[in-house]
């Protein structure tokens, strides 16, 4: 069993919301284990940038009205699981009609747009080369956030060590957003589009290796997904498992599905883990809370089957705890009980 390196991601850059930046030394304090090699830390070292939502050029009215827009084309064109698959050119009528959009709303107001993005390549270019470091010691890391946005760090150098992986993002948002379809400007919501290269021109700029294949690419747990987001996640062939599938199907065969997609023809498998894939009535600390997500039986359930994988799983993340909004430590209890069982078992 190989040692495992805790990395310590320590940034909210990526997101409108402060805190996240404070979770991962909080989590990682208390781990005590005789497989832990190393802790290693990377800080936010610049100011964010943000935006004052109520000083905004643009009328909230206004974008709410296109927000409707989107909701009433995405309702019409097809279902959240896609039992029935949309042809060719009804993807292309909905990625045009989505885009139009989209290009509407940042006409109306640009002060959202690639927030923070020099401070984001700046920070994840020092996690990248020490989670590179610690996969040349043949260690396995184990990256805990901060926001979602250091998963491009992560999983860019493990699939760059091993050259060929699949890749499952268990999170109630899709990330598969690129910068023309991102309304918010918050880049925490590119990261898996980046790592599978669909958004090639942004936030892997220190990246020299292979990206991950869609078709290797799983979200789990998937219910506040942008309307124009899907779009972009049809386009590219991403399967995607529901909050509801979780919860019809069962942990056990989601799991084994999403693994048999990641690891077909691939040399392992990257996990990325969002703590707001849990119902925030369960889990409040968190940056973007989604409701109607997993219960605490579910989400140890999901944990336990995580772990059965561990001779596939080359690379792991943790991320999005936000300890400004978690309420009587619970989430951080959660989180903890996660790592723990992660550094049992994964390595």
């Amino acid at each position: 069993m190989k040692k495992i390196s805790i990395i310590n991601a320590c940034t909210d850059l990526g997101v409108n919301v402060d805190g996240a930046a404070l979770g991962a030394q909080i989590l990682t304090k208390d781990l005590n284990s005789n497989n832990i090699s190393n802790t290693y830390t990377v800080m936010q070292k610049s100011e964010k940038q943000t935006v004052d939502l109520k000083n905004l050029a643009t009328k909230k009215e206004t974008i709410n009205d296109f927000v409707k827009e989107f909701n009433s084309l995405l309702l019409k064109m097809h279902e959240l699981h896609f039992e029935n698959k949309m042809d060719e050119n009804e993807i292309n009528l909905y990625n045009k009609k989505m885009q139009n959009l989209v290009l509407a709303v940042k006409a109306l107001d640009t002060k959202c747009e690639k927030r923070n993005m020099e401070s984001i390549d700046k920070f994840n270019e020092e996690l990248y080369n020490i989670v590179s470091s610690v996969l040349d010691k043949n260690e396995f890391p184990l990256t805990v956030g901060g926001d979602h946005i250091i998963a491009i760090a992560s999983s860019l150098a493990s699939i760059k060590k091993y050259k060929n992986l699949g890749i499952i993002w268990f999170d109630s948002h899709g990330d598969f957003n690129t910068y023309s379809t991102s309304v918010t400007g918050n880049l925490h919501g590119l990261p898996l589009a980046v790592a599978t290269n669909y958004e090639k021109n942004i936030l892997s700029p220190f990246h020299d290796g292979v990206f991950y294949n869609p078709k290797n690419t799983v979200i789990v747990g998937g219910r506040d997904i942008d309307p124009w987001e899907w779009g972009n996640i049809i386009d590219a062939g991403v399967t995607v498992f529901s909050t509801k599938d979780i919860q019809n199907l069962g942990t056990e065969a989601v799991c084994k599905k999403a693994f048999e997609i990641a690891s077909s023809g691939t040399n392992g498998v990257h996990i990325s883990f969002d703590l707001d894939l849990i119902d925030p009535k369960v889990a409040p600390g968190v940056s973007v809370p989604a409701e109607n997500g997993i219960n605490l039986e579910q989400t140890y359930a999901l944990v336990d089957e995580i772990v059965k994988y561990a001779n596939i799983i080359k690379s792991a993340d943790l991320v999005e705890f936000n300890p400004i909004f978690d309420k009587n430590h619970v989430t951080e209890n959660i989180a903890k009980n996660i790592l723990n069982k992660w550094v049992e078992f994964l390595g």
